[in-house]
């Protein structure tokens, strides 16, 4: 297997396309990174701004650069000696526009029958036969038309909804019925759009409804959805791939068994959420995960444990103040995530009690409802996204054990349920598991993450925001336990996927030095642009001095989505006009009001210096501690961006290649509001890493000594030393280093700074001295052969 030594993900679209990455590769190349890492190129819904809406898996995405663009974009990287790593999408499809869709196309227009019905995971007969789509504004048919030349796919008559298209099943219309009575005839129902939580009968991603899941377990399936990326790794374009969702698949062990096949064993990161101490699953082939568990542990050691007490008790007082329940957050994400199970995903709950009925797992006297009930309170009570069975029946069991705490009546059907549910192999086994993760993720991520506010920059995709700092030996700690279990794992700062970049993280967790200062700044801006959601009200003003200069439109666009995953004060199917309103002039007052402005400007100004150590340490440590690091894009400077699509926006790479070369020729950046310090670190640590891999060969946590030890973590990777600073704000307060010394491990010719070139000899340094123009320093070993 060829290893990345580093990544630098690239987001592909209409805008920027293959032909645009290759045209990069120079550019990534002096920046260090040893691979390009790309987002899904298969061909996708057009316009996506994502490409995980994938609709045609026999080719490469022509908006995004076409087969031809892959070819250029590999040999270009694979000329510079880098790798090319692609994002694929196995578990869904996407079906906004079926005749973008041939296989959804063939699907609706002739049902069962179908050569794709295979393909697809739908329960015909809870549909009476017909597959329901969610389009209808209300219960009318009154606005469906037949459009009968040219309209369709080939040119084949169909029926219109507005600006939706829909196959006719052949001979269905030839009596010159009207147009509601076609529908009737056809192997598709449309349908009122608010039934798709309870109704809806085929399997999607999450809660999506425009994206139908598919059944990549069926050898033809995966065959044909994977002969396209097989042709890739044939002609040696690709090298390795990143696996999206996999908790979807009905075995995603045996799906990576097959993947591994095909790819001749090549690198394969998967997306998988581990929860806690929970282990990536050791039989499986992959190298690891995609950074998230990585994440978590990074982000915590920068967070002062000291402010953990002041804010709950600000998180006690919004909430009481707004009348608001004052709970745990396990207790918060156990309502969040029954609500969403009782909710958006009731109909896949409904589809695990079906499948129990037919493969007789309950006793004939249960109520349906009551069985609902229990299948429901098992997916809000399970401990992690998914287990898989038979090793993971312990979080099956997990769960039985805290929902009978829950629901002790149910006790009966709740064990019968459990038990059934953990047989192994059965349909209501395998749907269970694949639903426990869409469960977890919308009531959890898309939910809670919105409404447990006290300290935002920890409510993070793969984290858990109830765990509130990281001390430096369990950061250690963690680091030696991924050299020897994944030392191929990613690790990240951002993704497509985060809720805040890396930059805004940081700066939000200086709050945790300042924490009552926070609560008094807080209090202001809530006196003078008071919107009656304390909780929302903390995630919002953090937000925006996390991301200031941050425009007025994103950070309307930012308060909308937040509040409405929320669901607190508005939500997604019934917006509070009244709400927004509210929140959108408080926004608009901060932009127009110096009084505001001014309120904001003042956290900024006390946060930003520390926020800026704060990036840069964690960028180093990110990019140098154990695992494969990735660089999200653009992020190589500051990045302030904010959950997607905001993180997804444009980034100025001629920029950022000017400031570049203008180091390369000796400029030393200054720690200021450009960034260009950070893109110095990077480039600096992503370099040493490709160019000197045996530096990096293990890990082995280093203690300073004296009056502000506390506030440094360092670590050696076998000649490559990491040293950076923590809780700057203490640091400062505390009267700064003073005295406090490193003892660099023996090295007959000492070390060299690889940021600023200065000579470090072993044994104790001064910190004071070794972090005198950045608060970081990345040393290299001096071999005889330097």
């Amino acid at each position: 297997m060829r290893m990345p030594r580093s990544t630098y993900r690239l987001q592909l679209t209409a805008d920027f396309t293959l032909w645009d990455a290759a045209r990069l590769v120079p550019y990534l190349k002096r920046l260090g990174a040893d691979w390009v890492y790309l987002s899904p190129i298969l061909q996708a819904e057009h316009g996506s701004q994502h490409g995980y809406d994938v609709t045609d898996h026999s080719r490469v995405d022509e908006e995004r650069g076409g087969p031809d663009g892959l070819r250029a974009l590999s040999t270009a990287a694979h000329e510079a000696g880098l790798g090319v790593l692609v994002d694929i999408v196995p578990n869904h499809v996407g079906v906004a526009t079926p005749s973008q869709n041939p296989w959804w196309w063939d699907l609706l227009k002739h049902g069962r029958g179908s050569r794709y019905a295979e393909a697809f995971d739908v329960d015909w007969d809870a549909g009476g036969g017909r597959l329901r789509i969610p389009v209808l504004g209300d219960d009318s048919l009154d606005a469906l038309t037949l459009e009968r030349a040219g309209a369709g796919a080939g040119g084949e008559p169909v029926l219109a909804y507005y600006d939706h298209r829909y196959p006719i099943a052949p001979g269905t219309a030839d009596d010159g019925a009207d147009a509601e009575t076609v529908h009737s005839r056809q192997h598709y129902e449309l349908m009122n759009w608010r039934r798709e939580s309870t109704d809806l009968n085929y399997r999607r991603f999450f809660a999506v409804s425009s994206l139908a899941a598919v059944r990549v377990e069926e050898p033809w399936v995966f065959d044909e959805s994977h002969a396209e990326i097989k042709r890739w790794f044939d002609e040696g374009l690709v090298d390795g791939l990143r696996v999206d969702h996999p908790d979807g698949l009905a075995d995603p062990g045996g799906y990576l068994e097959r993947l591994a096949e095909l790819t001749g064993g090549a690198y394969v990161l998967i997306e998988k959420i581990l929860e806690g101490d929970e282990p990536l699953e050791p039989d499986w082939p992959s190298a690891g995960t995609t950074g998230y568990d990585a994440l978590a542990v990074i982000d915590r050691v920068f967070v002062d444990p000291e402010g953990e007490a002041a804010l709950d008790a600000l998180d006690r007082e919004l909430r009481l103040a707004s009348g608001l329940p004052v709970e745990s957050y396990a207790e918060m994400i156990h309502g969040t995530k029954r609500g969403i199970a009782d909710g958006i995903l009731q109909a896949e709950v409904r589809r695990i009690v079906r499948d129990l009925e037919r493969a007789g797992g309950l006793p004939t006297a249960t109520d349906t409802a009551v069985v609902r009930d229990a299948v429901a309170e098992l997916l809000a009570c399970f401990p992690v996204y998914r287990s898989y069975l038979p090793e993971g029946r312990e979080k099956l069991d997990e769960a039985l054990e805290l929902a009978l705490g829950h629901r002790p009546e149910l006790e009966g059907v709740l064990r019968e349920t459990a038990e059934a549910l953990g047989r192994t192999g059965t349909a209501p086994s395998i749907r269970f598991q694949q639903t426990s993760g869409m469960v977890m993720a919308k009531g959890v991520e898309d939910t809670a993450f919105y409404r447990y506010t006290r300290l935002t920059s920890l409510t993070e995709v793969g984290a858990d925001p109830d765990h509130f700092a990281v001390t430096v030996p369990e950061f250690h700690e963690a680091q030696r336990r991924r050299l020897e279990t994944l030392p191929g794992s990613m690790t990240t700062l951002s993704t497509h996927d985060t809720k805040r970049a890396e930059d805004a993280r940081a700066r939000i967790s200086v709050l945790a030095e300042l924490a009552e200062g926070w609560g008094g700044a807080l209090a202001k801006i809530r006196s003078q642009l008071p919107l009656g959601d304390g909780p929302f009200e903390n995630l919002l003003w953090q937000a925006i001095v996390g991301t200031w200069p941050i425009s007025e439109q994103r950070a309307k666009a930012y308060a909308v989505k937040a509040s409405r995953e929320a669901g607190v004060s508005t939500g997604w199917l019934d917006p509070s006009d009244e709400f927004e309103r509210r929140f959108e002039a408080a926004i608009e007052q901060v932009y127009s009001d110096p009084v505001a402005r001014g309120l904001v400007e003042s956290v900024v100004a006390t946060i930003t210096d520390a926020g800026r150590c704060n990036s840069l340490s964690a960028k180093l440590v990110q990019l140098t501690t154990t695992g494969v690091p990735d660089v999200y894009q653009g992020s190589e400077l500051w990045d302030f961006s904010l959950v997607d699509p905001d993180n997804r926006r444009p980034v100025d790479f001629g920029e950022r290649s000017d400031l570049l070369e203008h180091q390369d020729a000796g400029e030393a950046p200054a720690v200021d509001e450009l960034g260009a310090a950070k893109l110095l670190v990077v480039s600096v640590a992503l370099r040493l890493r490709r160019d000197r891999p045996e530096l990096f060969t293990g890990y082995r946590g280093l203690e300073a000594a004296g009056p502000a030890a506390s506030h440094l973590i360092a670590f050696d990777r076998g000649g490559a030393i990491t040293v950076a600073t923590r809780l700057p704000i203490g640091l400062a307060r505390s009267g700064g280093w003073r005295d406090t010394t490193l003892d660099l491990p023996t090295a007959r010719n000492g070390y060299v700074d690889a940021l600023t070139g200065r000579l470090v000899g072993a044994g104790p340094v001064s910190v004071s001295d070794l972090l005198f123009h950045y608060p970081v320093a990345l040393l290299q070993r001096i071999d005889d052969e330097d």
